[in-house]
């Protein structure tokens, strides 16, 4: 299963797993877990469902970064997308009607499999592009089965700099996960959220994380400047990937460049552990063109660029709801079609 998840998933397939699953019911959510199969030739679809409730609407079915299917390959004679749709669907509508669900939240992997579904769902169903996505559409990863030199070669001469800058600041780069370090990090979490005007995760969330997902899967990578923490970031380590998380950082100190540091010794760092890939996360490459300041994308897009410029993000289609209850879906748009002209 977990083999399937991560050779399928062009993220290499986190929030597919058992992991991701249990820390969801951690923070109290139902989950569920539907998969099809095709005879002697194994797996062809897969999902983990996460089940989340809204007022007034009711219940919707979330598929985080999938279902995922099994990926086109000439060796196997796979079959095509529609087909292996058709043969998951059905266990799927079949829970959902169980569950008392208005809709399903999909984030299908490419546009052939958001086709495949869009052309085989059965004729009383509608699908809608969701309100939001709930993942990025772009993500920076970078093939890191290469030389320290190579991949220090590809960074841009700011980014490389400002990584020998904190060296010779002397920034200390650790990993830990003792309460000290935690606590750290949530406190910073805080600061940054404040300081860019966006909505954090609860601390209880962050704390869950530690709690649920093992130490060798989730770690903590802290940077420390005179004695005192400065950035920490959350990477997880799953299979051949190794994926930027969340990152904080204090006010104080900026002129350090420890968030550098950190992502290099990650890098580096997931390379011994023998993965194939570093997730740099969600980017925005589209909008940088034509950035200005109040655009919340630019500051980390270019920040995350600058370690592999001539990398071209992975591009998603984005979520999309397959409906299941039309009165109930259209008055869940109502609602947020209202709070944004509230806001």
């Amino acid at each position: 299963m977990r083999n399937f998840i991560q050779f399928n998933s062009p993220d290499g397939g986190f929030l597919q797993s058992e992991y991701w699953r249990k820390f969801q019911e951690s923070v109290g959510r139902e989950t569920y877990n539907i998969s099809a199969s095709d005879g002697s030739e194994g797996l062809i679809a897969f999902a983990n469902i996460v089940e989340h409730k809204l007022p007034i609407v009711g219940k919707y079915f979330y598929i985080p970064r999938g279902p995922v299917f099994e990926a086109k390959s000439e060796k196997r004679k796979a079959k095509n997308y529609s087909e292996k749709f058709k043969t998951f669907f059905p266990d799927l509508l079949d829970l959902s009607k169980k569950n008392n669900i208005g809709w399903v939240r999909i984030d299908p992997a490419s546009e052939d499999i958001l086709q495949a579904v869009k052309e085989n769902l059965p004729g009383s169903l509608k699908m809608k592009k969701s309100a939001v996505d709930m993942q990025p559409r772009e993500i920076l990863v970078l093939d890191i089965s290469k030389s320290k030199d190579e991949l220090l070669r590809q960074m841009k001469q700011k980014t490389r700099y400002n990584i020998r800058l904190a060296e010779k600041k002397n920034v200390e780069v650790f990993t830990s996960r003792d309460k000290k370090y935690i606590d750290g990090f949530c406190q910073l979490v805080k600061i940054t959220a404040e300081r860019d005007k966006i909505t954090p995760h609860p601390e209880n969330y962050y704390r869950r994380m530690f709690e649920i997902i093992p130490s060798d899967i989730l770690k903590l990578y802290i940077a420390e400047y005179e004695g005192k923490i400065i950035a920490a970031n959350l990477v997880l380590f799953f299979g051949k990937t190794a994926t930027y998380m969340h990152g904080a950082s204090d006010n104080d100190h900026r002129n350090v460049m420890a968030p550098y540091l950190l992502q290099w010794r990650q890098i580096l760092d997931a390379n011994k552990d023998g993965c194939a890939r570093y997730d740099f996360g969600g980017v925005k490459t589209h909008s940088t063109k034509h950035i200005t300041r109040n655009n919340s994308w630019s500051g980390i897009t270019k920040f995350k660029t600058g370690f592999a410029p001539e990398t071209k993000p992975i591009e998603f289609p984005g979520s999309y709801d397959i409906i299941l209850n039309p009165v109930k879906y259209n008055l869940y748009r109502a609602i947020q079609k209202a709070k944004k002209i509230i806001l």
